[in-house]
């Protein structure tokens, strides 16, 4: 991995989507910070806050598309991206240096078929270190876990089935799943537009 600028204070900003100054984004922010001992147990407990209590949008059925941040909180689900936003602002409100990360997926219904994922990285600074964490949301065959030296990801990428994982820690959302997202009417035409190529959206 290796990040998209060298200043940790492009990882910290605010934007229409990571809107980390929301009433709601707040106040769930210091909610959370209540009883914890240092940054690290913070960031673990907004970690599996964002992961186990704001469900993947798929996983529950839901037809509504969700992007910013506190649009994710409000409605209590998201898909990756919108999840990993959420994951960010929260962290940026606590002024922990959070970027973003994208892989290239196949679909547990056919491998031919691939589709973008988003997760994130997070700076630890006791540690001097960025981790990458994916707040996707757990179901049978996904176990992501809050991790510091081994990484515990949704899904790790097999290179034989044509997957990609992008080594760059991007400092805002792309703007390309901004806009599926920000256009879409329903889940439905989210996921017309989902085979999204990493080489396309980052020239790599």
């Amino acid at each position: 991995m290796y990040t998209e600028s060298d200043n940790l204070q492009d990882y910290l900003k605010k934007s229409e989507i990571i809107d980390f100054d929301n009433k709601l984004i707040v106040d769930k922010c210091l909610e959370l910070q209540k009883g914890t001992r240092d940054e690290i147990s913070l960031i673990k407990r907004v970690y599996e806050f964002v992961r186990d209590e704001i469900h993947h949008t798929g996983d529950i059925g839901e037809m509504t598309v969700t992007c910013k941040a506190s649009e994710v909180l409000e409605a209590g689900h998201g898909i990756c991206c919108a999840k990993a936003h959420l994951f960010a602002a929260m962290l940026r409100y606590f002024e922990v240096p959070a970027g973003f990360c994208y892989q290239k997926l196949s679909s547990s219904r056919d491998v031919n078929i691939k589709f973008l994922h988003g997760l994130n990285a997070v700076y630890l600074k006791d540690l001097d270190k960025w981790i990458r964490l994916d707040a996707r949301g757990n179901k049978p065959g996904r176990n992501a876990q809050f991790s510091i030296y081994e990484e515990k990801i949704s899904k790790k990428v097999n290179k034989d089935l044509g997957e990609e994982d992008s080594p760059v820690i991007f400092a805002e959302p792309n703007p390309t799943v901004i806009e599926i997202l920000k256009t879409s009417k329903d889940m439905k035409e989210l996921w017309d537009q989902w085979d999204l190529s990493l080489k396309e959206l980052f020239k790599i």
